[in-house]
């Protein structure tokens, strides 16, 4: 295979691994949200405003995972 080859597989495998990071650390995040939320509903919206932040910063990290794996399928 030629490295150009490599580096859309590497790319490609970052790529589903970022995502499937990103999609287990929100579920995560939510389930807890929704069972903090359950056994105190009266903190629901400083939960809510908890659980909003930090799905942003995953989403941040995995954007910045994203654009790597970018940068590395064009890279000749």
């Amino acid at each position: 295979m030629t490295n150009l080859a490599l580096a859309f597989l590497a790319a490609g495998i970052g790529a589903g691994l970022s995502i499937i990071g990103a999609a287990l650390g929100i579920g995560k995040l939510a389930a807890a949200a929704m069972e903090a939320t359950g056994r105190q509903p009266a903190a629901g919206g400083d939960i809510r405003t908890s659980m909003i932040i930090a799905a942003a910063l995953i989403e941040g990290a995995t954007l910045f995972a994203l654009v790597i794996c970018i940068l590395l399928a064009t890279k000749t």
